[in-house]
C-alpha cells in the first residue's frame, strides 16, 4: 500500500508514531498535573499568608483602637483632674505642685507619638496617683465643709442665744430706764396753787397792775416722798401779755433742756419733803393789764405753770 506521497504504507511505522505521541502526551500530562499541584500549593500558602496578614492587621488595628481608647480615657481623666485641681482655688504649695504636674502630664500626652501598652500603663499609673491625691483633698475639704457647716450652725445658735440675751438685756434696760424715768419723774418737785399779785412800793396789794412797783408769785411746793430733801433753787419766769419775759438789767439765765432761758427772779429754799409755801418777788414798773404767764422751774424741770389775768 502506498501513502499519499507514493510511498508504500507500513503499519509498523504507524505503531512507532503512536508510541512516540503517546509518550509525549504522557509527559505533558504529568507536567500539567505538577504545575497544577504547585499552583494549588502556592494558592494555599497565599491564602494562609493572606489570612495571617489579615488577622495580624486586624489585631494591630484592634490593639491600636484599644490604645487610642485608653489614651483618650487617660486624657479625659487627666483633663477632669486638672479642672478639679483648678476649681479648688486653694493656696497650697503641694496642691499647686500637683496641678503643675497634671498640666505637664497633659502636655506629654499631647506630644506622645509612640503609643504602646507600657506607655499606657505608665500614664494610667501617674494619673491614678494624681486621682488618689485629689480624692484625699476632696475628703479633707468635705470634712472641713462639714466642720464649717457645724460651726456655722453652732454660730447661728450662739448668735440666736446672744440675740435673745441681748434682746432680754435691752428689754430689761428699757424697763429699767422706764422705771428710772418714772422714779425720776416721780421725784420731781411740783408747784401748785400758783398766783400772781400786783404790789405797790409799800408792799400792799393793789387792783391795777399799771400802778404796781413789783409782782409777787405765790405757790406751794408739794410734798413728795420720792424727792430728795435739801436745798433747791427755784426760778420764776413771768411772761407779759405782749410775750416778753420780765427780767432785770443783768438779764440772768438758767439752763433748761439744752437751752439758756431768761428768768425774772429766783430763790433758794430748803425742801424737807413736806408742803412748802414759797413767794418770789419781781421788782419793776410799766406793767400792762392783760394775761400773764407764770412758770416755776427747778432741777432742770418745769414744775409748775399757769396764766393769770391782771387788770
Amino acid at each position: 500500500m502506498e501513502d499519499f506521497n507514493g510511498k508504500g504504507y507500513n503499519p509498523a511505522d504507524f505503531e512507532d508514531d503512536e508510541e512516540l505521541d503517546y509518550g509525549r502526551s504522557d509527559k505533558n500530562n504529568k507536567s500539567i498535573v505538577g504545575y497544577r499541584i504547585v499552583i494549588m500549593i502556592l494558592a494555599v500558602i497565599l491564602a494562609a499568608l493572606s489570612a495571617l496578614y489579615f488577622n495580624i492587621h486586624r489585631q494591630q488595628q484592634r490593639d491600636y483602637d484599644l490604645l487610642k481608647v485608653d489614651r483618650d480615657s487617660i486624657q479625659s481623666d487627666l483633663g477632669r483632674l486638672i479642672v478639679e485641681y483648678d476649681n479648688l482655688k486653694i493656696t497650697n504649695d503641694t496642691m499647686t505642685a500637683n496641678l503643675e504636674k497634671a498640666n505637664a502630664l497633659m502636655e506629654d500626652l499631647k506630644r506622645e507619638r509612640s503609643w504602646n501598652l507600657a506607655k499606657i500603663k505608665q500614664y494610667e499609673k501617674e494619673v491614678g496617683t494624681l486621682q488618689t491625691i485629689m480624692r484625699g483633698y476632696l475628703r479633707q475639704i468635705d470634712s472641713l465643709n462639714k466642720l464649717n457647716s457645724k460651726l456655722i450652725d453652732e454660730n447661728i445658735s450662739y448668735r440666736k442665744e446672744i440675740s435673745s440675751v441681748k434682746l432680754r438685756a435691752e428689754v430689761a434696760e428699757e424697763k429699767a430706764a422706764e422705771l428710772n424715768n418714772i422714779v425720776r419723774q416721780g421725784s420731781v418737785l411740783r408747784a401748785r396753787e400758783i398766783t400772781l399779785t400786783a404790789l405797790n412800793a409799800r408792799g400792799k396789794e393793789i387792783s391795777r397792775v399799771k400802778n404796781a412797783a413789783r409782782l409777787r408769785a405765790d405757790f406751794i411746793i408739794a410734798a413728795n416722798e420720792l424727792a430728795s430733801p435739801g436745798e433747791r433753787t427755784l426760778y420764776l419766769r413771768i411772761v407779759s401779755p405782749d410775750g416778753y419775759t420780765l427780767s432785770t438789767e443783768s438779764v440772768p439765765t438758767f439752763e433748761f433742756e439744752g437751752e439758756r432761758l431768761t428768768y425774772s427772779a429766783s430763790r433758794d429754799v430748803d425742801y424737807e419733803n413736806d408742803d412748802l409755801p414759797v413767794g418770789i418777788y419781781y421788782a419793776g414798773s410799766g406793767f400792762n393789764a392783760g394775761t400773764y404767764t407764770v412758770q416755776i422751774y427747778s432741777d432742770g424741770y418745769l414744775i409748775g405753770s399757769t396764766q393769770i389775768a391782771l387788770r
